[in-house]
């Protein structure tokens, strides 16, 4: 189960755009937590804290309490709104969460074992078409993320969510078919020419270094010798 993270936030009594500028001008964000059948209340954190967590990474796969002078709510952040010129935060929703909830959030894969693949160590390449996975889960019950190792998988192999071993708490979201999560792929056309042409490149100095000495004993050396010949008589002079 994933850390609950602590994050200051206040009140905020009035909505509009006048009081959300004034909010961001205090050097705190705007906000709103809604869900769990209960009334929507607005709130502000301050600007630096959001951002910090934000930089951490998988922010909205992340169990929140947010500290309201002294009455805490555990929230999931479900939508940041960013600055198209600053990218600076500028306004985010939270959802509560009940203990008994059952939610739906993306959940991030991670693969093991990449020295182990015999693929991947003849020139195969991890493509990786879901970096996250949309489950229904107990928000108490969140993982960090699901693993898989990638030890024996040869080139052309194709992983699907079948293959990882998930626990009874988390339901895919797509539940119609097996769905590919990463396939090991071919080299490029590229990376198989590299070799060849690294082969090609040490093999050139090495044969120009022997042709070297056989044309100097060899006596092949025809332009030299042309140059070395006297220069022929102009006509009607003896």
């Amino acid at each position: 189960m994933r850390e609950v993270t602590s994050l200051a936030a206040a009140a905020r009594v009035r909505a509009g755009k006048g009081t959300a500028r004034k909010t961001r001008l205090d050097g705190r964000v705007p906000g709103v937590i809604y869900g769990d059948k209960k009334t929507p209340e607005l709130i502000s954190v301050e600007s630096r804290e959001l951002m910090k967590e934000l930089h951490k990474g998988s922010f909205f796969s992340r169990l929140f309490d947010l500290d309201l002078g002294g009455r805490s709510e555990r929230v999931l952040a479900r939508d940041v709104q960013l600055d198209p010129v600053s990218d600076r935060p500028i306004h985010v929703d939270f959802q509560r969460v009940g203990k008994d909830s059952r939610i739906r959030v993306f959940v991030p894969v991670v693969f093991t074992d990449h020295e182990a693949s015999p693929g991947l160590k003849l020139g195969g390449v991890l493509n990786v078409v879901r970096h996250e996975v949309e489950f229904y889960v107990n928000p108490e019950l969140i993982p960090e993320n699901i693993s898989l190792s990638l030890a024996g998988m040869e080139i052309t192999h194709s992983i699907h969510i079948s293959a990882f071993n998930l626990p009874d708490s988390l339901k895919p979201v797509i539940q119609d078919r097996d769905f590919t999560v990463a396939t090991i792929a071919p080299p490029s056309k590229a990376e198989e020419e590299k070799p060849k042409a690294e082969a090609a490149a040490a093999a050139a100095p090495a044969a120009g270094g022997k042709a070297a000495p056989a044309a100097a004993a060899g006596g092949k050396a025809a332009p030299a010798a042309a140059a070395a010949k006297p220069a022929a008589k102009p006509a009607g002079k003896k």
